[in-house]
């Protein structure tokens, strides 16, 4: 099945699979430098051409085939550099289904990823030498099942194996990966990615975002996660032009050296979440700013995560000395159930705000001031969903079509909306069968976001899920509340709720917990929040903002027993929790952002539950 768009004509080409797109550029463009990593996000360490990535991947399909793995999946465990991209394309050209996860780091737990292996049914790990051993000799200390898969270590095959690739009759509907959301050890879910979903994807961001062969790319996000893969990595593939990519961590602990990379290669195309933009304007020096040429930057987009109007406004201010245009930033929305991108703006038209009453927000109701002030809250527009996909807002309960005033649930239809859940046929049905109650429309995927449209541009308002999103990616409630009780005797199990507040203009986290009864005359406070503190950051990479320690079945619960946690969070909020310790970050300013946040808890509980908390 050929997929054919007028997103994929705008280049003067189409193709059913990705494996004809990189095949292609390996015919025309053998010689040209498609990707090069920085080493500490500084030092070139790696250059492919076209050409050598191709090699590459027929050299690890032809080491695949003959274990007849068409239509297995197999995991991909690297470090940051170019061998994941070349065992991704390996995969495709074998007919392997790939599923990127997140290499372990030292010392960590691995259920996580022996939880993503058992849903996916892995055969296959492949992997790199440096971390073959390793990795091997942890499965097997902890008893995985991981540790019976085949592993292939590919960095060391010689390309010469390429000869012997067969090509595999694949087609648009032929699954390419599973992306996984989430980082849950006990429910994690793949969404099931086709050929045609990317190439469709692929060919929007394209045409939103301008792109020609004389674009650059300048990526920092991880591979492993929609972003990073399809907006860093493939995105350059499909445009015909060069990206340098340098490993998240190297980003996070120098933010200059991002802006240095896009001033050494004069990138057009960068981009992240917000927390990215604001960590530049905390950790860069004035000093710095005067090595720095940011001119050549016209498509600084942002997603995944609340995009801040004052962000944008002091990161252009901040950086115009240095060539930085505010209409360079290009907000936009997107999931890894619609493949990427959702929806965008006009490239060179500066970010759309509208200013929302604050009580009637409160209300579901849009109501539009002309000027940011008291009791409003200011939205960035996050452009519109282009042609052939289709965006709705739904009442989440009714089901029915929300009015142009009203605050809703996003809806999204189109070639870039996945194939579903790996394995989920209920879950599947749920999220990507939706029909519209009143008009019979469909099928919808339900994204579980909140928002709102004006003259077709989309602004989301928050969400309806209890995903945590900090710093672009997401973490579960759940496994967090897990990893807390699990951390020390004191605290009760399943008796604990994970959420996420805004302080300053960054999602940070909290947690709520009962204390076991026995405890509560003999509790070693410091030591319980510090077992708390370091077991989160150890398991989920995460800082605990604020944690309140609370008398024993004193949490908001269901009938059926389940953890309220929009509940937990409002009487977080509100202070109204019955609390044994109430421990933050930063206790001086915690109460001053408690009543700004408790009007968004209003908003989601009276959204869910059609009543006001």
């Amino acid at each position: 099945m050929n997929v054919r768009s007028k997103y994929l004509t705008d280049i003067d080409y189409n193709f059913s699979t990705l494996v004809d797109l990189l095949t292609h550029r390996a015919q025309t463009q053998f010689e040209k430098k498609a990707y090069t990593f920085l080493q500490s996000g500084e030092t070139e360490a790696e250059n492919w051409t076209y050409g050598e990535l191709d090699l590459q991947a027929k050299a690890i399909a032809a080491s695949l085939q003959p274990l007849n793995a068409s239509g297995e999946r197999a995991l991909l465990l690297y470090q940051p550099g170019l061998d994941f991209i070349a065992a991704f394309f390996g995969c495709l050209y074998a007919g392997v289904i790939a599923v990127p996860a997140y290499p372990p780091r030292r010392n960590q737990n691995l259920s996580r990823l022996q939880a993503i292996a058992a849903d996916a049914q892995a055969k296959i790990v492949l992997t790199s030498n440096s971390l073959l051993h390793n990795l091997q000799t942890s499965c097997n200390q902890e008893g995985l099942a991981i540790s019976g898969l085949h592993w292939l270590a590919t960095d060391s095959l010689d390309r010469n194996l390429a000869q012997a690739w067969q090509p595999q009759e694949l087609h648009s509907d032929t699954l390419a990966f599973l992306q996984y959301t989430s980082g849950s050890t006990g429910n994690p879910k793949g969404v099931m990615v086709s050929h045609g979903n990317l190439l469709a994807n692929l060919a929007v961001i394209h045409r939103l975002f301008g792109h020609t062969t004389n674009s650059q790319g300048l990526i920092w996000l991880p591979p492993y996660h929609d972003m990073g893969l399809i907006g860093g990595i493939l995105q350059p593939l499909y445009g015909g032009f060069p990206v340098a990519l340098m490993a998240s961590v190297d980003f996070l602990q120098k933010p200059i050296r991002w802006l240095k990379a896009i001033t050494r290669y004069q990138a057009t195309t960068s981009g992240g979440p917000n927390f990215a933009y604001d960590l530049c304007l905390r950790k860069v020096t004035p000093e710095q700013l005067a090595d720095l040429d940011l001119s050549s930057w016209e498509v600084a987009f942002t997603g995944a995560e609340p995009i801040r109007a004052e962000t944008l406004e002091q990161f252009a201010s901040t950086f115009a000395p240095c060539g930085f245009r505010k209409e360079a930033f290009y907000p936009c929305y997107g999931m890894a159930e619609t493949t990427l991108i959702v929806s965008g703006g006009e490239k060179t038209a500066l970010p759309i705000t509208c200013n929302i009453e604050a009580a009637a927000l409160e209300q579901n109701r849009i109501v539009k001031v002309n000027d940011a002030q008291q009791d409003v809250r200011t939205f960035i527009g996050c452009g519109q969903s282009p042609k052939e996909h289709q965006v709705v807002i739904v009442n989440p309960k009714s089901l029915t079509l929300c009015a142009s005033e009203q605050v809703g649930e996003i809806w999204v239809a189109g070639p870039s909306v996945a194939q579903g859940y790996w394995n989920r046929t209920e879950q599947t049905e749920t999220t990507f069968r939706a029909y519209i109650a009143d008009t019979g429309e469909g099928p919808f995927l339900r994204t579980g976001d909140l928002g709102f449209l004006q003259n077709g541009e989309l602004f989301i308002t928050g969400r309806l899920k209890d995903v945590i999103i900090i710093r672009g990616q997401n973490h579960y409630p759940q496994d967090i509340e897990l990893t807390v009780e699990n951390s020390h005797p004191a605290l009760r199990p399943s008796c604990g709720a994970a959420f996420s507040i805004d302080f300053k203009g960054s999602e940070r986290l909290a947690i709520v917990q009962e204390v076991e009864r026995s405890y509560l005359r003999k509790l070693n406070v410091q030591e319980v929040i510090g077992s708390i503190r370091q077991a989160v950051v150890a398991q989920h990479g995460l800082e605990v903002f604020a944690t309140v320690l609370v008398k024993t079945g004193s949490i908001p619960k269901t009938s059926s027993g389940k953890i309220r946690r929009q509940a937990c969070r409002t009487g977080f909020l509100s202070g109204s929790l019955d609390v044994v310790e109430d421990w933050s970050e930063n206790p001086q300013n915690k109460a001053k952002f408690m009543h700004l946040q408790a009007e968004v808890d209003s908003v989601l509980q009276q959204l869910t539950t059609g009543k006001p908390s």
